[in-house]
């Protein structure tokens, strides 16, 4: 909620001192928020949305971000291949792994230099699969970062996946960041690669399996300009700090706001709100009922609701709970002033 609350308030502030301190606070919930999805998904137990995309899509809306991030001593060069095939992946995660590798490369070149990002359509033959484990013939995406930074000897190579593995001082690394590039991609069904040597750069070799588009069920998200509404929301959560950021969010989107703290409250909402309730968004564990099971009962009274579900726990926890990506719509924690509009207007605009 740290991370709500102060984008609402930055948002409030004009340009100056004030205004880029709550920027710094912002900046460290992000930080603290991206460490924990580092944990989570080292652990595989963060709930991912895996869609089909275009990973030169990917690119270049990352790429102004990068930029910045590797900054002006370093020459980023961005080779994306022509008809390039889709993949099956979370959105966020890839982001991730690129972010990852960027700054990892950006690391290795604290002098400057030059650093490439291509992507490629490749067939992995026979040959390829026989001297890479874990690696399977046939078409895949190629996803590469290269650098001609420090490099790395074999022995670091061999342990760069290792969670907690870092070559760097401690206040700048949590050895957590290939390790959770290695999770990621293998979660994708891909595999990844690095071929270095020291004083020469490095590269990582990202493959992952190229799918057909129309395995995609799944809408884009809206573009910023139209994730507001007009409709109403019924919010459930026993977390009242959680509740009134989720209902302020809403409400500066132009929606219409009911909000309960349990099930009773809830179901009072449901019977007596003379207009219609569009969406009821509802925490997956709370003390006395879960999410979903709200959910089955709030829709006896209210057919045409829809719904989405929202937790900070892990996905064991949520699918046991009621929740599948297939079955009810689900956003992961924390919430922010992009992520919860953008979703709320994704469950409202499906048919």
């Amino acid at each position: 909620m740290v991370l709500s609350y102060g984008e609402m308030v930055r948002a409030e502030l004009a340009p100056g001192e004030l205004h880029d301190h709550v920027g710094e606070i912002c900046d460290a919930g992000k930080r603290a928020a991206d460490l924990t999805r580092q944990l989570l998904m080292f652990s595989r137990r963060q709930m991912v949305a895996p869609r089909v995309l275009d990973l030169n899509e990917i690119l270049t809306r990352m790429d102004r971000m990068l930029r910045r991030v590797v900054g002006e001593d370093i020459q980023l060069t961005s080779a994306q291949g022509p008809n390039l095939g889709r993949v099956r992946v979370d959105p966020s995660s890839i982001e991730q792994v690129l972010m990852n590798l960027v700054v990892n490369a950006r690391d290795a070149m604290p002098k400057g230099g030059k650093l490439s990002i291509e992507t490629a359509n490749i067939e992995l033959d026979q040959a390829f699969v026989s001297t890479h484990v874990d690696t399977k013939p046939g078409p895949h995406v190629l996803l590469a970062v290269t650098d001609d930074g420090l490099g790395m000897d074999q022995a670091t190579q061999a342990r760069i996946f290792e969670p907690f593995f870092t070559t760097k001082d401690q206040t700048k690394g949590t050895g957590l960041g290939l390790s959770t590039v290695f999770g990621i991609v293998r979660q994708a069904g891909g595999s990844i690669w690095v071929d270095s040597e020291p004083g020469r750069g490095s590269t990582f070799r990202i493959y992952l399996p190229r799918v057909d588009p129309m395995q995609d069920s799944h809408p884009s998200l809206p573009p910023p300009s139209s994730r507001r509404g007009s409709e109403t929301v019924l919010v459930v959560d026993d977390d009242a700090v959680v509740r009134g950021a989720a209902c302020n969010i809403l409400r500066r989107n132009g929606y219409r706001v009911l909000e309960a703290h349990d099930q009773e409250q809830a179901k009072q909402h449901c019977q007596t709100y003379p207009g219609s309730i569009h969406l009821l968004l509802t925490d997956v564990v709370m003390p006395q009922i879960s999410g979903p099971e709200l959910a089955k009962q709030l829709t006896t009274i209210r057919p045409t609701m829809k719904v989405l579900c929202m937790s900070g726990y892990t996905d064991d926890s949520v699918v046991r709970h009621g929740v599948s990506e297939d079955e009810i719509a689900f956003m992961q924690k924390p919430i922010t002033t992009q992520n919860l509009p953008a979703k709320v207007r994704e469950v409202l605009d499906m048919s």
